[in-house]
This record gives structure tokens, C-alpha cells and sequence, in this order.
């Protein structure tokens, strides 16, 4: 079943929210890995100390083994590897950020990417997220709330 193309205006607002979805989604997952890893993001020298801290790689067996040797595989499991994963991933997630906002900024300018994090900021409050909690803050960011 044929459907007509939107229009660009449509269009454009159809891809500003799927900008904000993303971001809100993006800053959803930061949130809960912090909260769960009790690592405060809610200013730059929490965010500098994540960044630059240094640990070991969290694979540490091959995991490409043949099924003798499939329980070795599982046991670097431990809740340090998740950990350390997990703060992996963390400072994955930041980075990515940093880049989509950027980008973000470059394709939509500073207003419209105010307004997206903004919204963005706004719905994680109302899920129940502490602000800041996501290392978001937006007097920071942009210079005003």
C-alpha cells in the first residue's frame, strides 16, 4: 500500500523528535549505569575522574574456545568483570553523547539543540530521574537553564 511522502515540514518535525528520542534514550541508559554503578556524573570532575580512570581489559579468556573448554569461558564472568563492563560502557555512552550532540549542534544549530535536551532533560525528570544524575547539565552546557 502506497503512502505519500511527508511533507518537509512534517518531515522535519518527524525528525527532531527521533532526535530527542535518541538523546532521551541515550541519557536514559548513562542514568541507570551510573545509578547502578554509584558513580556521580553531576559535575565535570566526576566526569573527568570516569574518564580518565585506567583498569584492566574486562575480557581476559579467549572466548572463542571449543566445547571443552566452554565452562572457562563462563567464569570470567564475575561481578567485577560486569563492572568493569559496565563502567566501559558508561564511558562509551558519554562519548557517544558528546559526539551526537555535535552533530546535533552542526545539523540543527545551538537553539534547536538546546530545545532537544532540554525535552530530552524533562522526560527523564518525569520518569523519575534526579536531575543531573545523567551528567547533563544544561546551565553548563549551553549557559543558561
Amino acid at each position: 500500500m502506497p503512502t505519500d511522502p511527508l511533507a518537509p515540514d512534517e518531515a522535519q518535525v518527524d525528525r527532531l523528535r527521533q532526535m530527542e528520542a535518541s538523546i532521551e534514550s541515550l541519557n536514559a541508559r548513562i542514568a541507570r549505569l551510573a545509578i547502578a554503578l554509584g558513580v556521580s556524573l553531576e559535575n565535570d570532575n566526576d566526569v573527568a575522574d570516569l574518564m580518565s580512570e585506567h583498569h584492566a581489559p574486562t575480557v581476559l579468556h579467549e572466548r572463542r574456545v571449543t566445547s571443552e573448554h566452554a565452562g572457562a569461558a563462563h567464569a570470567s564472568t564475575s561481578p567485577e568483570h560486569r563492572v568493569a563492563h559496565q563502567r566501559e560502557e558508561l564511558r562509551g555512552l558519554l562519548i557517544m553523547r558528546y559526539g551526537v550532540e555535535k552533530r546535533y549542534i552542526d545539523d540543527t544549530g545551538v537553539t534547536v539543540t538546546r530545545q532537544i535536551m532540554v525535552q530530552a532533560e524533562q522526560q527523564l525528570e518525569r520518569r523519575g530521574f534526579k536531575p543531573g544524575v545523567d551528567g547533563i547539565n544544561l546551565e553548563r552546557l549551553f549557559g543558561q537553564s
